[in-house]
């Protein structure tokens, strides 16, 4: 098979992938448009109901209140990350200001050289 072909296969292939995703997302537009159509406010408000219904009859809180350990377990966990986030970030502003001391050092060595060119004196090392 010669280059050309290869080059024309190619092309067609592209093609066949740029149809493909114009008509997924015609599919898709269609696909929304009906599923909004579909949710009327009787719909909205029946839907709402049973999932409430559903949330009181699994009682989380009550499940929640018994689980201690688990709230507990929860809680160290938490503080743990929030720590472990606070020490990084003191890590990322000591690095910070690192850097910035040395930029205003490299400032004012280019500065006093500059001043030293200017007056017509030999540069100081």
């Amino acid at each position: 098979m010669s280059f050309d072909q290869l080059i024309k296969k190619v092309h067609q292939a592209e093609d066949a992938v740029e149809a493909h995703e114009r008509a997924f997302s015609a599919d898709m537009r269609q696909m929304k448009r009906s599923w909004r159509a579909m949710w009327t406010p009787g719909r909205l408000i029946v839907a709402g109901l049973v999932s409430g219904f559903a949330v009181g009859k699994a009682q989380p809180l009550s499940v929640a209140a018994r689980s201690g350990g688990l709230l507990r377990l929860v809680s160290v966990a938490s503080t743990l990350f929030a720590g472990t986030g606070a020490r990084q970030a003191a890590d990322d502003a000591e690095d910070a200001a690192d850097m910035a001391a040395h930029a205003a050092r490299a400032s004012d060595a280019a500065t006093a050289t500059a001043a030293t060119a200017a007056a017509g004196d030999p540069p100081v090392p």
